[in-house]
């Protein structure tokens, strides 16, 4: 993967992140008007707009090519608004809908500021994506699921599930490229191309360790490692961190997001939090460090046809919420949770998935399948039988999931187990089922200045993506992360530029 690994310290110590004194460098190595630390989807935002800007821009990554988590991700982008895609679908949207279906999603604590300037610029974004060379094939894949088997342009995530279809036209924004299932590597060849061909030049294998700041406070560059030699690089106009979130530092996560110790990690390996440790030895603020993503390995296609219950049998959420929705509601739930269908709802499912993998549980009776699962006896019978009374009426009345995934759960009973999933998807022998990554960061302003303690903003530091605090509140929507990262993205490379 990289050859950076052999500059990675023993587990437990960190790269230094105190800052280093203009005046004790001797000289520079590489000097540039823009550095950009970072080349996901946000650093090659960032570096494209800077560049395109007249900068002349450099751009540092750890590993031994573009791309970061983004690369590895489903490569959704939550854009809106009314993009010629969801036009060519049929669909209506305005900037009010989607900031009103995303302020609920997300929150609460979302950043008002940041999302209403996300949603007006939604379709201007979507363009931008375009220019980039990203394609976007004008058609809907309209099953739930945490991304496309198909390489249809746009999806539904969550809109037409309550509470938010009362909140908001169900509108689906979810927008992709051609991929069937995991179209991130499209996405950040193309980003990173953009930036490549609008001047951007990279230095790969390098990473940065320590910031550089002058007599005045002004970041000025950045202290690098690459092969074993120290390298120094300075900035003329400004520095942007790009460079991931916290998950995969598991002090930090115990001391700001505990709710993800122990679960799996979203992430390219990665994201250590180095970027936010470097500013902070700076006095930079931080916003939302307890905010997580969290991914219940199930499929939400199952989820929909059957019931979610956790290790006391009970429901607690409408299955056709967004997943990642559902998940972070598992997170608050006693553990371990099931995925609970019957034979009906398997063949549906797994008749439109070739892959689905069969249950790891199978009863005649639900006393049966309690005793298997652990679950007290009675507690889930009486989750199925309040289930099916509702569903023979039409109505789920305890969680409105839409009538059209409402259907009794009738003999013989099934029950799939995320944590055998998990273990697959995670090569790990024991998981909990749930993975996540981290949402909160440096605090920023909307031009992605990074903000000291203080309330002013630390001269020549600029930040976005998940080394930032960007629209997040509590919750999270698929696509939101590479939109969030690429439309501050460019307005910190501007802001940089200028």
């Amino acid at each position: 993967m990289t050859n950076d690994h052999a500059e990675t310290p023993p587990s437990g110590l960190r790269i230094p992140a105190e800052p280093v004194p203009l005046s004790e460098v001797a000289r520079f190595d590489h000097e540039t008007d823009v550095l950009v630390v970072g080349f996901g989807c946000a650093g090659a935002a960032a570096a494209r707009e800077a560049a395109a800007a007249g900068a002349d821009v450099l751009v540092l990554e750890r590993f031994s090519g573009p791309g970061g988590s983004t690369a590895q991700s489903g490569g959704e982008v939550y854009l809106g608004g009314g993009t010629r895609v969801q036009k060519a679908c049929g669909f209506d949207d305005t900037p009010e809908d989607m900031y009103a279906y995303l302020h609920a999603a997300l929150g609460p604590h979302v950043d008002e500021e940041k999302l209403r300037l996300y949603c007006e610029g939604g379709v201007e974004h979507f363009e931008w994506f375009r220019a980039c060379g990203v394609p976007f094939q004008e058609s809907l894949y309209g099953e739930p699921g945490w991304m496309a088997p198909t390489k249809d342009g746009l999806m539904w995530l969550g809109e037409n599930a309550w509470p938010y279809d009362t909140l908001a036209r169900p509108v689906p924004r979810g927008h992709r490229p051609p991929v069937e299932g995991f179209a991130g590597g499209l996405l950040m060849e193309r980003l990173a191309a953009a930036a490549t061909a609008a001047g951007a030049r990279a230095h790969t294998d390098t990473r940065a360790s320590a910031l550089v700041v002058d007599a005045s406070g002004r970041v000025a560059g950045v202290v690098a490692r690459r092969f074993g030699e120290e390298v120094h690089y300075r900035a003329r106009k400004g520095v942007v961190l790009t460079t991931g979130g916290f998950v995969d530092d598991e002090e930090m996560v115990s001391h700001h997001a505990p709710l993800l110790s122990g679960h799996g990690k979203v992430s390219d390996g990665g994201d250590d939090g180095s970027g936010i440790r470097m500013a902070c030895a700076l006095g930079a603020a931080t916003r939302r460090m307890a905010s997580v993503e969290a991914a219940l390995i199930v499929m939400p296609e199952a989820a929909c046809r059957g019931m979610l219950v956790n290790a006391l049998g009970q429901r607690f959420i409408n299955e056709d919420v967004y997943p990642g929705l559902f998940s972070h509601a598992a997170l608050h739930q006693p553990a371990p949770w099931w995925v609970i269908l019957d034979e009906e709802g398997f063949a549906a499912y797994s008749a439109r998935n070739p892959t689905a993998m069969p249950p790891d549980h199978v009863a005649e009776t639900l006393a049966e399948l309690e005793e298997e699962l652990g679950i007290p006896a009675g507690a889930l019978e009486t989750t199925v039988t309040t289930y099916n009374r509702h569903a023979a009426l039409g109505e789920d009345a305890l969680f409105h999931k839409n009538p059209k995934w409402l259907r009794e759960l009738k003999a013989p009973f099934a029950a799939i187990d995320p944590r055998v999933l998990a273990r697959l998807a995670e090569n790990r022998r024991e998981a909990t089922g749930i993975s996540g990554f981290t949402l909160g960061g440096l605090h920023t302003t909307v031009d992605g200045e990074v903000l000291h303690v203080t309330g002013r903003p630390i001269p020549g530091l600029y930040a976005a993506g998940r080394a930032s605090a960007g629209i997040h509140g509590d919750g999270y929507v698929s696509g939101t992360s590479i939109g969030d990262g690429t439309f501050f993205g460019r307005r910190a490379g501007r802001a940089a530029a200028g």
